[in-house]
């Protein structure tokens, strides 16, 4: 448990740095995020060789597409976040994409017939007035709309991935991360060569990022995540989720000098303290009668 525990947030941690990485590559979003979803998907599979793991996909063909689908969307939500990061900062964008779980949350009683609380609806008006705040004063500073539109299309993308990826019940750990990032190349590698072609130029300047971003953060990363989300309890996971969008605000102002303004530090309290609220308060409130 205590080595789940620290895969966990170590994963978490590294992906918080994604957009720290991206920021140091000077390319356009999506051939970043072609880069990457290759580097890391060839890397998961040589991981899932190595650990002699099987393939039991084709014996599951409504998981299976379920899980393209979910690679579909999560190549197209990276699309949508890098460029985000490159139109409105690290920073602005974790804070949007934070609100992607808490969409699932609320689509819950419908998609998988769980009971809408109202800890749930009081989780889900708090993330909704955080956003207010973030993208209202965004909007004053002068951030562009597109930026903004990109940030929210990651949160929809993000919450359509988890939809799908819940569905495929039968494709698990290692073997749903392996297939479900590979998946998600091929849709960028399809977007980016039906836009401006496979091949582009890459600096020297630019290799040791792209390297670290498909290495580190994405095969090690999705690695530690996955092999580590199994051994947890839910509600560890709906806690310790939000230390990635938290650990990238933090980290975009410590290293990229990206500063909220006051209204948008009450934005990023409202939509991480509303969906961690809304997702963990009654699982909170059981463990504490039986305790």
């Amino acid at each position: 448990m205590n080595a789940a525990y620290v895969k966990y947030i170590a994963s978490l941690l590294l992906f918080g740095t994604n957009g720290i990485v991206a920021s140091y590559i000077a390319l356009a979003s999506c051939d970043i995020v072609l880069l990457r979803t290759f580097i890391g998907s060839i890397l998961l599979i040589g991981i899932f060789l190595l650990l002699r793991g099987k393939f039991t996909f084709f014996r599951f063909k409504k998981d299976f597409l379920f899980l393209i689908l979910s690679g579909v969307t999560m190549g197209t939500y990276w699309m949508f976040v890098y460029e985000a990061y490159q139109q409105i900062g690290v920073g602005l964008t974790s804070l949007a994409y934070a609100c992607g779980p808490i969409i699932v949350m609320i689509l819950s009683p419908v998609l998988f017939r769980e009971k809408l609380t109202w800890s749930k609806i009081a989780g889900f008006a708090a993330v909704v007035l955080g956003m207010i705040f973030v993208s209202g004063q965004a909007v004053v500073s002068g951030t562009t709309a597109f930026g903004l539109f990109c940030g929210a299309m990651s949160a929809i993308m993000y919450a359509v991935m988890i939809i799908f990826n819940k569905k495929a019940k039968n494709i698990t750990g290692l073997e749903n991360a392996t297939l479900q990032l590979f998946i998600s190349f091929l849709t960028v590698a399809v977007f980016v060569g039906l836009t401006h072609g496979l091949i582009f130029e890459i600096r020297s300047g630019d290799l040791l990022p792209i390297l670290i971003l498909g290495v580190v953060n994405t095969s090690i990363g999705c690695y530690l995540y996955f092999s580590a989300i199994g051994k947890l309890s839910v509600q560890t996971v709906a806690i310790c989720d939000y230390i990635e969008p938290l650990s990238a605000v933090i980290f975009a102002g410590l290293l990229l000098q990206e500063v909220l303004l006051p209204l948008q530090v009450l934005g990023a309290v409202l939509i991480i303290g509303g969906a961690v609220f809304g997702e963990t308060y009654l699982t909170i409130k059981k463990h504490c009668r039986v305790s």
